[in-house]
């Protein structure tokens, strides 16, 4: 019985369920940040850009005891590789949530008028993903902890479902906001373009590594 405790040992699903989460509180502030931004409020931005660095180095925390923990192990009821891969894909969103708030504290720059909804409405789209991959990696703990079968393993499915059109949604907004971006040639300094740019592609680095990660985890449950 105790070589079976030691093989099994502590689940790891609730502490990606708390890694998850934590990412999520990165992209929370990214809101704010946006925001700020548009509101050339650039002391707000430094206090957000630290709040949010200080929010990815505890994801970090989370994510290296849960690696300790997973290399301990020698009995997954998934795919170890899998299970890293999508830990990965979560700290790349942590990740490019603290680039944002960097890049924003680099240049102080006014976000042109026209601008400035598509990047709010952008922004609410990217949070709605990370949200319902939230959603997800709480019902794949559920899941992971009974079995993974039956009513079960469809009711996981659902929110990975959500999660591709969600996502696929962001990849339509990005391009137009792109679009829209680019229009502004005649009007601003290059240098603010790219800037604009710079942030869309972090933001939809983001919504991109949130469906990866959805992947990550409708590969675990087939094969579970």
């Amino acid at each position: 019985m105790n070589i079976i405790r030691d093989l099994i040992g502590k689940s790891p699903f609730g502490p990606i369920v708390e890694h998850t989460k934590k990412v999520h509180e990165c992209l929370e502030v990214v809101r704010p940040l946006i925001r700020a931004l548009i509101a050339e409020d650039f002391e707000r931005i430094s206090k957000l850009q630290s709040k949010v660095s200080r929010l990815e180095y505890e994801a970090d925390e989370i994510k290296h005891a849960l690696r300790d923990t997973l290399t301990r192990r020698y009995f997954l009821p998934v795919d170890r590789s899998e299970l890293d891969a999508f830990i990965k894909a979560q700290e790349n969103m942590a990740d490019y949530a603290e680039d944002i708030g960097v890049i924003l504290t680099l240049r102080k720059i006014n976000v042109h008028p026209t601008l400035h909804e598509p990047f709010i409405d952008f922004i609410n789209q990217v949070y709605q993903v990370s949200g319902t991959l939230l959603t997800a990696a709480v019902e794949f703990k559920n899941l992971a902890e009974v079995s993974f079968g039956g009513a079960e393993s469809r009711q996981v499915m659902q929110p990975l479902e959500n999660l591709g059109e969600e996502e696929w949604k962001a990849d339509k907004m990005a391009r137009t906001l792109s679009r829209q971006i680019y229009a502004l040639e005649d009007e601003v300094k290059l240098l603010d373009i790219l800037f604009y740019e710079k942030i869309l592609l972090k933001l939809s680095a983001i919504a991109n590594e949130a469906e990866n990660a959805g992947d990550y985890l409708r590969a675990m449950i087939s094969k579970g």
